[in-house]
């Protein structure tokens, strides 16, 4: 997004410049003849209306994309029928590695987990990869955090889920840079997972999964502490 509001900007710098340049050779050469003054005229309003126009790209950049880690990111989102707010997004990492993006909507914005997981209405978990994984290490990953942050009693009402979640990535040989993973909750429906756009998995009908699966960010031992803190739109 910084590259696009530089490229932008700098055309916006040339086309007032050339706007003023415009301006200064009416003034010098002392334009007589209506049809030299409408001339100018005509392509003064042209470079001004270019001039809004790249205005307009500028602020709607700035106002409806954050980059991170070279990912753009919504700030808003549409599960089911309802409209959703980016709440936080940050990155993944592994040690020094930058592994993936992950953007949390909801439907107002959350400061607190049990907020977050109390919070009504659709919700949407949006992971960008950042690189390479196989799916079984990124399987691994997911069973570790629902391990490490689950209490038992809510892993035994959801465990066929749990193992639908597991066979999910088997169709999925390796999750690459750019591929994108969305995990949507619509309620009176059910956790529905996408791959690049592509559902993977079967509804699965229980808000404890859902809420599970969030907990592998948000949970007492998240995945990544920083990315906890970004997805609650907490300064790190």
């Amino acid at each position: 997004m910084l590259h696009n509001f530089v490229l932008l900007s700098i055309l916006y710098s040339a086309i007032i410049k050339r706007s003023f340049f415009y301006l200064r050779s009416a003034q010098t050469h002392h334009i007589q003849t209506i049809g030299g003054d409408m001339k100018v005229v005509a392509r003064l309003k042209r470079a001004g209306a270019c001039a809004c126009v790249f205005s307009a790209l500028v602020l709607a950049q700035s106002a409806f994309a954050l980059d991170v880690g070279g990912v753009k990111i919504d700030e808003t989102a549409k599960v089911g029928n309802q409209d959703l707010k980016l709440n936080g997004a940050g990155i993944r990492y592994k040690v020094i590695f930058k592994v993936y993006t992950a953007a949390l909507y909801l439907a107002d914005k959350k400061t607190t987990v049990p907020d977050v997981l109390a919070a009504p209405g659709a919700r949407r978990i949006e992971l960008v990869m950042l690189r390479d994984v196989s799916s079984e290490d990124f399987s691994r990953a997911f069973m570790a955090g629902i391990q490490n942050n689950v209490d038992k009693a809510d892993k035994s009402k959801i465990i066929n889920q749990l193992l639908k979640f597991g066979e999910l990535f088997a169709s999925i040989p390796e999750l690459k840079k750019g591929d994108v993973l969305t995990t949507d909750w619509i309620p009176g429906v059910g956790t529905q997972i996408h791959f690049n756009g592509k559902p993977v998995s079967e509804t699965l009908p229980d808000q404890i999964f859902y809420n599970s699966l969030l907990k592998i960010w948000l949970g007492e031992k998240p995945a990544d502490s920083k990315l906890k803190l970004s997805l609650l739109g907490q300064p790190g």
